[in-house]
């Protein structure tokens, strides 16, 4: 099955469900019954996973709109990196 887009002229775009290749020239608008024109748009043939369609659709909102922000994040409160629990083991080790 294929999505087709049609156009009413009093109630906008609505998207109808066909096999693909029997979409019919004009549909029913759902709304007047009237005749309404198929739009040619890109391919709609199935969907892709909710996570891939959220990161295109922030990735294409960024970039009419991107976040601003006032300053860098701040630093972390301590750099050092932990240290190990003391080992009795490690203890026999030469010093550097």
């Amino acid at each position: 099955m294929a999505t087709y887009r049609y156009r009413c002229g009093s109630h906008g775009s609505f998207d109808l469900s066909a096999p693909i290749g029997t979409a019919p020239g004009t549909a029913p608008c759902p709304g007047c019954a009237r005749p309404s024109t198929r739009e040619y748009t890109a391919p709609m043939l199935g969907l892709a996973p909710r996570a891939a369609v959220a990161l295109l659709d922030r990735t294409a909102a960024t970039a009419e709109t991107p976040t601003v922000v006032s300053a860098p994040p701040p630093r972390p409160a301590h750099r050092r990196t932990p240290l190990a629990p003391p080992n009795p083991a490690l203890r026999r080790l030469p010093r550097p």
